[in-house]
């Protein structure tokens, strides 16, 4: 007995023995989670590595050892002060133990909270109702799952590198797969109703993407970024089967990025296909021209310079106009014929049309930047294309293209100077022999002679007094605001040290004065060399005075600085206050409804009230600025455009912020309506404590537009009220009110839409509501006057270019969008689809749209091993290359191909 007892305590101790090293191995291979189940982004976590390039990982689970696999955890790059909670592939060991090698870091392929980046202790749990949530280190909820209730057994990551939540029968209830940010694994699929949208930059996760690509029932579509999307191209593209052997297909830098393991340290493209060095939309800038490589600025035969080098020093970041196009100066309008030179991407506005009639229609169409013309073997029957704005252009390559093409730049150019290129379109007419005898001759040469001698003279006299008249007409120009020298705002910024922010054309930065009063400096990039104009806007702004505007105090126009001083708005941005996550920043009811008052008093203003009517046209929370007392004033006017009392609409090139858009912008007429809508989107933001879009939410709410129009229909006027703000449950008939305000500005019929002075009126309750409320805003609709002949018309004067500001999309990041190559045909037509899908064919990788096109390896280490995102073998490469995504048939991945003849241009892009 005592020998039996003896035995069993030894069977007890091994197996005690046994089960601990089971569970101190378990760690190196983790794949799953139960409910309950809680992590901290803590320094001393496990499992926490730091790589070369200064990203860290923490994993939480990871799928599978030896080899490139896939994890999920918190991860940060660079100073690492904010962390996404993420999936990632790493290298591990044959222990499953995550290494840093000596090249190579983790890929994020999916991320829960990039636009809600978390610090250090934030915490992720798995609750016991069956939700992910992640809240950051001050308990505030960053993100989650939202599947509460739904019978949550588990958290698991598969071996294709899918988070899911799944129900005691193994089935899933939520999966990463469903909510796709900037990347596509193998298997995974994007279909209807999902977006690939590009993060802002390389150290910034925020959806800064202003395009972004989308699967409908119809096929791919490219949209730029708005409630709803603003669809600027679409296409149906079918590509066969190819090997699928990868690790994941990332959308960054106008790319789609396709990325492969393999056993060859070059493996070759399956594409026959090939994409050059200069086929991406800014690879120059731009208005810049690739060749080979190499970027340069359009150059015309004669001395003129039309454009120039934004910095010499980087060549790829593209030329700006020498005199900016301005409509109301189409008397000197030019053209710089550029032979032998194609655009990044051929569409066609006209067809069969020569060059000379093709420069003729850009001519009389403000927005038309240029003439891109196309021929095969008969040039009076070439594609017109007339782009309003102009990206990279490139040489063209007629071995490759099988066609001619020309662009001609529409340049302005100063008045008396000869055109940019001689005998350019607009003409004169003929030149009319001379018939006169030798004697007129010689005597005209002559007087020409002495013309010239006499204007070159003028001309260098006048270049080397340029500074001196640009300083006379500062002294006489009435009702400018008051002129600082540069030297003057560098002391009093302390040399531009602390930066409130950024916005349009360059950074804003907190000053005092010698008298003490604190200003806000803004500080332009890229407009030195613009005088005239730009002083003329500023004084525009400066003679603009009324309670609810920003009130600009001077500004500096010294030799290449472009200084604009406002005064100092100490509560920052609206912004600030409606996008809270916590009670403490919350606004009550009092400020809010005041706060909407005074926007809508300033932009009543704006419209009825000034000698010329304003549009702002970039309305948005981070334009609204709160001083001590949270008063509102409107800001940033740098978009805006003067209109006169006699026009009713005008038509300009798309500008302001995404999601904040009217509907009626897609068809490029607009009144100050657009910021009527614009206002109604602000007003409902304030209203739900929320932004128009949020991508972290479930696939049902993140457009509030939409989510609102449905509450709209029903009644349900009080269910997106801001839940932090506490007295607005009191307040229900003031709510209500509001949101039928918000209702009555969002139509998508802007003929409906208030003015902004009867809504004031209705805020200050001298009138009431207009009920009769369509409550569609989402599509646009265009009222059009009837003329006596029957005939519609619309006025289509033109407003210039503001100088102040840029479109909000407009930044240096460059063009976001997919780019994706047909071989050789037009775009394929798909018919009688049950389902679409977009299938990635890794197979390579395309190189950031910026660079020219080099070999980029980079080896994560030996191993394969089944089961894996690794491909077997001895080497798992990462190989930069370049390939396509295709978008196929689910049942069979084949479609029919239309009848379309080869078009002119194998490369379509997104940009």
């Amino acid at each position: 007995m005592m020998i039996m007892s003896s035995w069993w305590t030894v069977f007890f101790t091994i197996a005690s023995f046994s089960y601990l090293a089971c569970v101190s191995s378990q760690p190196y291979d983790y794949p799953t989670a139960n409910l309950s189940s809680s992590w901290i982004n803590s320094v001393s976590a496990n499992h926490s590595v730091t790589f070369t390039d200064s990203s860290t990982v923490r994993a939480v689970l990871l799928r599978g050892t030896f080899g490139p696999k896939y994890a999920c955890g918190f991860y940060c790059n660079g100073d690492c002060e904010t962390y996404l909670f993420s999936v990632f592939i790493v290298q591990t060991n044959s222990g499953g133990g995550i290494t840093s090698p000596g090249s190579g870091f983790p890929q994020v392929v999916w991320s829960a909270n990039r636009n809600s980046p978390v610090r250090i202790n934030a915490t992720l749990q798995l609750t016991p109702d069956g939700e992910l949530v992640l809240r950051d280190a001050d308990g505030t909820l960053a993100w989650s799952t939202n599947t509460s209730g739904k019978s949550v057994a588990g958290l698991n990551l598969t071996e294709m590198g899918n988070l899911i939540l799944f129900d005691e029968r193994n089935a899933v209830v939520w999966q990463s797969f469903d909510h796709p940010t900037d990347a596509l694994v193998p298997g995974q699929v994007l279909v209807a109703g999902m977006n690939l949208t590009a993060a802002a930059s390389a150290t910034n996760w925020t959806e800064g993407g202003v395009f972004f690509v989308s699967m409908t029932s119809k096929g791919l579509v490219a949209s730029m970024t708005a409630d709803p999307p603003l669809v600027y191209y679409d296409m149906l593209y079918v590509g066969s089967k190819t090997n699928k052997e990868a690790s994941y297909a990332k959308y960054q830098n106008g790319s789609l990025q396709l990325y492969v393991n393999s056993v060859e340290p070059n493996p070759p493209d399956m594409f026959t296909g090939n994409l050059g060095v200069c086929d991406y939309p800014l690879v120059c800038g731009e208005y810049g021209i690739c060749s080979n490589g190499q970027c340069s600025c359009p150059r015309s035969n004669s001395s003129v310079e039309n454009f120039r080098q934004i910095n010499d020093r980087q060549p790829d970041l593209g030329c700006s106009e020498v005199i900016p196009l301005t409509c109301n100066a189409s008397r000197n309008h030019s053209f710089l014929d550029l032979e032998d030179v194609m655009y990044f991407t051929f569409t066609y506005d006209i067809r069969s049309i020569d060059k000379k009639s093709c420069k003729e229609a850009c001519f009389k169409n403000c927005s038309c930047k240029a003439a891109v013309f196309s021929y095969g073997s008969n040039s009076s029957d070439g594609d017109c294309y007339l782009p309003s704005q102009i990206f990279s252009l490139m040489t063209n390559d007629k071995s490759r293209t099988r066609y001619n093409s020309s662009v001609s730049l529409k340049v302005e150019i100063a008045p008396g100077v000869t055109s940019a290129d001689p005998g350019t379109f607009p003409s004169g007419g003929d030149r009319k022999k001379s018939v006169l005898g030798p004697v007129l001759g010689s005597t005209l040469g002559i007087l020409g002679a002495a013309v010239s001698v006499g204007t070159a003279v003028f001309v260098y006299r006048r270049k080397k007094r340029s500074e001196e008249i640009e300083e006379d007409y500062l002294d006489h120009v009435p009702g400018m605001p008051t002129r600082f020298s540069y030297q003057e705002l560098v002391t009093a910024t302390d040399n531009f040290s602390k930066k409130l922010g950024e916005g349009g054309f360059g950074s804003v930065f907190e000053g005092s004065m010698k008298d003490g009063t604190r200003v806000a400096v803004k500080c332009l990039d890229g407009v030195g060399h613009i005088k005239k104009s730009f002083l003329a806007e500023v004084e525009s702004i400066g003679s603009i005075h009324h309670v609810n505007l920003v009130r600009l105090v001077g500004f500096c126009a010294e030799k290449s600085h472009r200084l604009l001083v406002y005064e100092y708005m100490c509560n920052g941005s609206l912004d600030r206050w409606i996008y809270h996550r916590s009670q403490t920043t919350s606004l009550d009811w009092k400020h809010r409804r005041q706060i909407i008052l005074d926007m809508a008093k300033g932009f009543a203003y704006l419209h009825e009230e000034c000698r010329q009517k304003i549009i702002h046209l970039d309305i948005k929370p981070q334009n609204i600025l709160l001083d001590e007392n949270y008063n509102a004033k409107i800001a940033d006017f740098g978009l805006a455009k003067l209109i006169g009392r006699d026009q009713s609409a005008v038509v300009t090139t798309m500008r302001g912020t995404p999601g904040y858009l009217a509907p009626e912008w897609i068809n490029g007429a607009i009144t100050e309506k657009v910021d009527v809508y614009s206002f109604g989107v602000v007003l409902l933001e304030i209203l739900c404590g929320r932004k128009n879009f949020e991508q972290s939410r479930p696939e049902e709410e993140r457009h509030l537009l939409r989510l609102f129009q449905e509450k709209a229909k029903n009644g349900q006027w009080l269910d997106l009220t801001d839940k932090y703000c506490e007295d607005l449950q009191a307040k229900e008939a003031e709510l209500v009110e509001m949101m039928q305000i918000a209702a009555w500005c969002l139509q998508s019929d802007y003929a409906k839409r208030p003015s902004m002075s009867m809504v004031v009126k209705v805020l200050e309750g001298v009138k009431d509501v207009h009920m009769n409320i369509d409550y569609n805003f989402l599509v646009p609709q265009y009222p059009i006057s009837k003329t006596s002949e029957g005939s519609s018309s619309r006025d289509d004067t033109p407003i210039l270019p503001s100088v102040l500001s840029g479109a909000s999309w407009g930044s240096a990041g460059g063009c976001v969008g997919a780019i994706l190559e047909t071989i050789g045909y037009d775009i394929p037509a798909v018919e009688e689809l049950t389902h679409i899908s977009c299938t990635v064919t890794i197979m390579s990788a395309i190189i950031s749209s910026r660079q020219p096109m080099r070999s980029s390896t980079t080896k994560f280490g030996g191993g394969g091993g089944s089961g894996g995102v690794g491909g077997g073998g001895d080497g798992d490469v990462y190989v930069g290359w370049r390939s396509r995504c295709t978008v196929g048939r689910a049942d069979s991945g084949s479609a029919r191909t239309s009848s379309k003849k080869p078009g002119p241009r194998p490369n379509y892009y997104f940009s």
